[in-house]
């Protein structure tokens, strides 16, 4: 209830096939609202909660000791948590980094390697993790090579007063609402490979690199609240982020092809945890979000631009 931002984005991103970091204080719904995620897909759902003692095993898996019927002893892989379909890594920054890059072989090359053998992950495999910003204390931030792997970041805002009466509602009554499946692993991968179809023209292709650079302080295309608060911006992924994203938002309102404002509006969830602050950035407690916001005021669009120089 009153999270449809929040909804969009993470449909957004299970169509793209990229994984979600969610953030938002404790008691919003973010678990709920990856459980019912789960309902309502046929996949297979998995949950890990993350704490400081978990270790690798316990995420990937590993090679247990079995005894033949003939007495003969041999090592057998027991899968662990990570493989399934839809992945809820709760708390994920409660981890130690060990466990934490545990995951990074399976978000991005979807398979998992122990004692040397490669085991694929099945598909589709979509990673939906949970943090809170406020309570830091015996956290492991991610490092900047493990949120690159996110496709978005999304946001989970507190909710206003009268969806918290409609969320009391639904949640202090005898009925409790379940969602039921409605789409299964084929078909998914099936809309994936459509959205990719969805043509892109060159001039918003150029629209989104230049968002990309304008994240960079060292880039023309830089503008002054970026060289002052950013030490380094975002990767190439975070333009494959913003126009593999933009596609799907295209579909949903029934158009077969990208627009600049489809850029703009999966700009933020795409870059925000690509962006690396310097220290004055920090210590000023400017968000991320300001920063792409001055960019999306900024960045010319390729084509008005030509148009006037031209003229």
């Amino acid at each position: 209830m009153g999270q449809e931002e929040i909804v969009e984005g993470i449909l957004i991103a299970l169509i793209a096939g990229g994984h979600v970091l969610l953030e938002g204080v404790p008691g919003l719904g973010k678990t709920l609202l990856v459980r019912t995620l789960a309902d309502a897909l046929h996949l297979k759902f998995q949950r890990i909660q993350f704490t400081p003692d978990l270790m690798p095993a316990d995420v990937i898996g590993t090679n247990v000791v079995m005894e033949a019927p003939g007495g003969q002893r041999r090592f057998e892989f027991q899968p662990g948590p990570v493989f399934g379909n839809v992945l809820l890594a709760d708390e994920i920054n409660r981890a130690t980094p060990k466990t934490q890059s545990a995951l990074l072989e399976a978000m991005q090359e979807k398979s998992v390697t122990v004692a040397g053998r490669t085991y694929p992950l099945p598909g589709p495999f979509f990673v939906l993790a949970t943090q809170n910003p406020l309570e830091m204390e015996g956290t492991y931030p991610l490092p900047e090579a493990q949120l690159d792997r996110f496709f978005f970041k999304l946001l989970v805002r507190f909710p206003r007063s009268e969806e918290i009466e409609t969320i009391l509602d639904r949640t202090t009554e005898a009925d409790e609402p379940r969602a039921q499946p409605v789409l299964d692993g084929p078909r998914i991968l099936h809309m994936a490979r459509l959205a990719r179809q969805v043509p892109i023209t060159d001039d918003i292709r150029r629209y989104a690199i230049a968002v990309l650079l304008a994240t960079h302080p060292d880039k023309p295309e830089a503008n002054p609240a970026t060289r002052q608060f950013v030490r380094y911006g975002s990767s190439p992924r975070g333009a494959q982020a913003m126009i593999l994203a933009a596609k799907i938002p295209a579909i949903l309102d029934q158009r077969y092809h990208v627009s600049r404002d489809d850029i703009r509006t999966v700009a933020h969830a795409a870059l925000r945890h690509r962006l690396i602050l310097n220290f004055e950035g920090q210590a000023e407690g400017i968000q991320p979000d300001l920063i792409i916001d001055k960019i999306l005021q900024t960045v010319k669009d390729p084509v008005m631009a030509a148009t006037r120089t031209h003229a």
